[in-house]
């Protein structure tokens, strides 16, 4: 059977990769998450999940390796991770009423194979009001996510419809990536349960 790694310390793809395998490694890749001049969402987040993937391969070169990277798009820009209380906010007025993009790009990494795909999903925010937005923010979960949210957490409250992987939004597409998984290794078509 292959090892898996998952190359990312992200607890929230920790515990999604747990709804495909009963066990893997965990070896964060710290590459530089900035987008090129030019470059696309589309093409970001596929770049750095290869560059990601890549980057732990040389520490196992013989594991199948995950590498994933998660955008917050709205008009072509990219909503990253907020610096501040004040750019949270900032985010948040941009999101709200509106639709944004969440792009999810997967590398999957195993000996002379190399699978890469991106999932988009669409999510369509409620109105916010002020007063919503700063009771948010005070509450610090904004400060560490892409888009100054968490579909996972109370930034659930905001989401009015989303068209596509929810998975996808809170960081790792499930559906995608084990369809990648089984072109690799069917060893992975059930996980034991226990």
């Amino acid at each position: 059977m292959a090892q898996w790694v998952l190359a990312s310390s992200s607890p929230r793809r920790q515990e999604l990769l747990k709804l495909l395998l009963a066990d893997f490694e965990v070896i964060p890749s710290e590459v530089d998450e900035s987008a090129r001049i030019a470059e696309a969402p589309e093409e970001v987040v596929v770049r750095l999940a290869r560059e990601k993937a890549s980057l732990v391969r040389r520490h196992r070169p013989e594991a199948c390796v995950i590498g994933a990277d998660t955008l917050v798009v709205c008009d072509e820009k990219i909503l990253g991770k907020p610096t501040s209380d004040e750019q949270a906010k900032t985010m948040l007025r941009t999101l709200g009423g509106r639709t944004h993009q969440v792009l999810t790009g997967v590398c999957l990494l195993h000996l002379d194979k190399a699978f890469v795909q991106r999932s988009r999903t669409d999510v369509t925010f409620c109105d916010l009001t002020e007063q919503e937005i700063a009771d948010y923010v005070r509450s610090g979960e904004p400060l560490d996510k892409a888009g100054a949210y968490g579909i996972q957490g109370l930034g659930a409250r905001f989401v009015e419809r989303i068209d596509g992987c929810h998975f996808n939004v809170v960081g790792l597409p499930v559906s995608l990536l084990y369809r990648m998984m089984k072109r690799v290794n069917a060893d992975v078509l059930w996980r034991p349960l226990a």
